[in-house]
């Protein structure tokens, strides 16, 4: 059964972020982004996977985990909640997302406290609230399975009946670890990105979002996130697992597109470029695609 959090109404500014992935320089610098940006850690949201790819798997999860931020489960804290074997990535059988994932899994799994995977295990699984009139959830891949890779490239049908099941006017995910943000109907799927890996684009940035309360609408700010890659990277060759995320981290680029569409494989190593979308508030009756 999906557990869902009801967090209130925000009336001011809010940050959307996930895929920490056990990167710690990067999620120290998402809260120091935070505290200059003036946006309390209440007001903080994470989409889930704090733990994955680099190596301060435990230490990650606790700096979430004490920060006052909102978080949900990602697939990740799912199956350590629960003493899974794997991840449960939605990786293809056989692919080498999948291969690599057995390291980095192993590695948490190892590395996680039993406090920690209690604290995984109490996340809800979707958040909603409000904000200018409108309704947001708050979920990890899709709305339906957390493990769905939701791309900006899928059809307007495919974020259509996502949206439809959400019942929200917008829908906030992660997953899919490339920023996007995709009208459909008068509605928005919003896509942060991932704090903790780059986005494939050829640059160390990680990436996360401003959600800020308008007059007449909402705008949704895309930024990146400048952190020390270089200790993120050294310290994940140190600890042994995996080179091929470390050199991810200093290249920007991934080390496999395994899970790719394929206008998204065509993007591989352009750097991306995105800033404020405004979300006017339109009656859903007037909407158009």
């Amino acid at each position: 059964m999906t557990t869902t959090k009801a967090i209130g109404t925000f009336d001011s500014p809010a940050i959307l972020c996930g895929g920490a992935y056990s990167n710690l320089e990067a999620l120290e610098a998402l809260f120091e982004e935070a505290e200059r940006l003036r946006i309390p850690p209440e007001r903080v949201i994470h989409t889930g996977d704090v733990m994955a790819y680099c190596s301060d798997h435990e230490a990650a999860a606790r700096l979430l985990a004490a920060s006052g931020a909102h978080a949900i489960k990602g697939n990740v804290e799912e199956q350590l909640g629960r003493n899974a074997e794997d991840c449960a990535c939605g990786f293809v059988e056989g692919s080498q997302c999948q291969a690599l994932a057995v390291d980095w899994y192993a590695a948490a799994d190892a590395q996680v406290t039993p406090g920690t995977r209690t604290w995984m295990a109490s996340l809800p699984d979707q958040i909603i609230f409000t904000m200018s009139r409108r309704t947001f959830r708050v979920v990890h891949g899709g709305v339906n399975v957390v493990n769905r890779f939701m791309f900006a490239s899928l059809s307007d049908a495919d974020f259509a009946a996502e949206l439809e099941d959400a019942g929200t006017d917008c829908v906030i995910a992660g997953h899919a670890g490339l920023p996007f943000t995709r009208h459909v109907g008068g509605r928005i799927w919003h896509n942060a990105g991932a704090l903790g890996m780059p986005a494939n684009d050829g640059t160390q940035r990680g990436w996360f979002s401003v959600l800020t309360p308008m007059v007449h609408g909402v705008r949704f700010e895309h930024r990146p996130l400048h952190y020390d890659h270089i200790t993120a990277a050294r310290k994940m060759r140190a600890a042994g697992g995996s080179p091929e995320y470390a050199a991810a981290i200093e290249s920007g680029l991934w080390p496999t597109m395994d899970i790719l569409p394929e206008a998204e494989r065509r993007m591989r190593g352009r750097r991306i470029t995105l800033g404020s979308v405004f979300w006017a508030r339109i009656p859903r009756s007037e909407a158009v695609s």
